[in-house]
């Protein structure tokens, strides 16, 4: 979409953490994605932003997301839902002022004014160096534990939980297939992996 590089790390962000709320406290913010990365986001961002759009690319928001996270969107005065929506334009000199989007089913554009533009559509794991190398989904993340044991047939034993088809080596967070696609929890992975490493080592 137009625009979009020249604000990265500026006006687009890839997570919504508690520093991403604080700077976006009273302005309105936009969100596009429909699923639970998404939806989460978009009731935290509501406790600072004085508006947030929530823009999803189909028509139903329960088709990717949880039940009660749909319960408190629709219940958020602030939260405001966009369907059948896409991000055509963003718009601003130094900062975002604006964005432009269109419904896709009507083909109309509406300029809605935010000053931050949250993005949670899906990851793209960067892991092609690794094909042939370690056993991979058919999305790109590495299969580890018992997903990845059929493909370590011959290496010496079975996977630990986040081990990988080669055994010894290990997958944490975002890259590993299964994984849920959080900050805390990519690093609870991290610490676990620490334990499992002791424990190949020691086998």
């Amino acid at each position: 979409m137009p625009g979009l590089e020249r604000f990265e790390g500026i006006s687009v962000h890839y997570a919504a953490t508690e520093a991403e709320v604080q700077v976006c406290r009273g302005a309105p913010v936009a969100v596009v994605g429909g699923g639970n990365s998404a939806g989460q986001a978009a009731v935290s961002l509501s406790t600072a932003a004085t508006k947030v759009h929530l823009l999803i690319r189909h028509d139903d928001l329960g088709r990717d997301m949880s039940r009660y996270l749909v319960d408190q969107i629709e219940q958020n005065p602030k939260i405001e839902v966009h369907h059948n929506t896409e991000v055509r334009e963003l718009v601003g000199d130094d900062v975002l002022e604006l964005i432009v989007v269109e419904d896709t089913t009507t083909g109309q554009r509406t300029r809605l004014p935010v000053r931050a533009l949250f993005v949670f559509i899906g990851t793209e794991p960067q892991t092609a160096w690794l094909n042939g190398e370690l056993a991979l989904d058919d999305h790109g993340f590495v299969l580890t534990g018992e997903a990845a044991a059929s493909s370590s047939e011959g290496n010496g034993g079975t996977p630990l939980l986040l081990e990988t088809s080669r055994l010894g080596v290990f997958a944490a967070g975002d890259v590993r297939s299964g994984s849920v696609k959080r900050l805390a929890s990519a690093a609870g992975e991290g610490a676990m992996s620490v334990r499992l490493v002791h424990e190949r080592l020691q086998a």
